[in-house]
């Protein structure tokens, strides 16, 4: 016959494995359900501008640009580094927005080794007068019945989340 106190402790053991069971199946679906809204994103986010030339990347890139912070320009790794995106991927979508004329590259000021990227006039206009509206229709339509309460929790844990995968990568890469 066990211990009084063993059997209790081997209750809580199967308790906790039975919880940490639980929470890796919601872990799971947790983030094959993010896969899933990424590629969805990538997919219907696209349709959206595409009628624009653009792309959920050069839309992101395009967002970046338009931010206060970086009307004087930003440099390719600050761009990427926002962007959570490799300078190789991201030098790929700065040609061809280069190519297009919606941005332009053109080496820093105060360091030369560094290229700093605008938006242009062009772009601006893509981005204001033609995306924005097919945008913030996107954006209705996906979040059309969320409350504010719901877009702000979402948001929340989001950005809970993206916080604890940089630490992850932080260590992962030594701090790089």
């Amino acid at each position: 016959m066990a211990a009084p106190g063993r059997k209790s402790r081997d209750v809580a053991t199967q308790r906790e494995n039975e919880a940490d069971s639980v929470k890796l199946e919601l872990a799971n679906r947790l983030f094959f359900r993010l896969y899933q809204c990424a590629n969805m994103l990538h997919k219907t986010g696209s349709r959206a501008v595409e009628a624009e030339g653009l792309t959920t990347q050069q839309w992101a890139v395009l967002g970046a640009l338009s931010r206060e912070r970086a009307a004087g320009g930003i440099s390719i790794g600050d761009l990427a580094r926002y962007l959570m995106v490799s300078r190789q991927n991201l030098s790929g979508v700065i040609g061809r927005m280069e190519r297009d004329g919606h941005v332009a590259v053109a080496p820093d000021g105060e360091d030369r080794r560094s290229r700093l990227v605008t938006m242009t006039a062009s772009g601006r206009r893509v981005w204001t007068e033609l995306a924005q509206p097919k945008i913030r229709d996107y954006y209705r339509e996906i979040l059309g019945d969320f409350s504010v309460s719901d877009a702000t929790h979402t948001l929340h844990y989001l950005l809970k989340m993206l916080e604890n995968m940089e630490r992850v990568d932080a260590r992962q890469s030594g701090g790089r």
